[in-house]
């Protein structure tokens, strides 16, 4: 199990029956950006992966 996992685990387990937009994610991505600018290129890297996730990989 990777360090993340706990996060992912408590997101699941405290909001996992919400249902949220992808523009409000992306709006609390932004906010976490603000507070959190060391965290900008892992940020920009998930946000890109998860735009993409549907491309032909070709």
């Amino acid at each position: 199990m990777y360090f993340t996992d706990r996060g992912i685990e408590e997101l699941e387990a405290r909001r996992g029956d919400e249902q949220v937009s992808l523009g409000w994610l992306a709006e609390r991505l932004r906010d976490f950006v603000d507070l959190n600018p060391e965290f900008d290129t892992p940020v920009e890297r998930l946000a890109t992966w998860l735009a993409r996730l549907d491309d032909d990989p070709e």
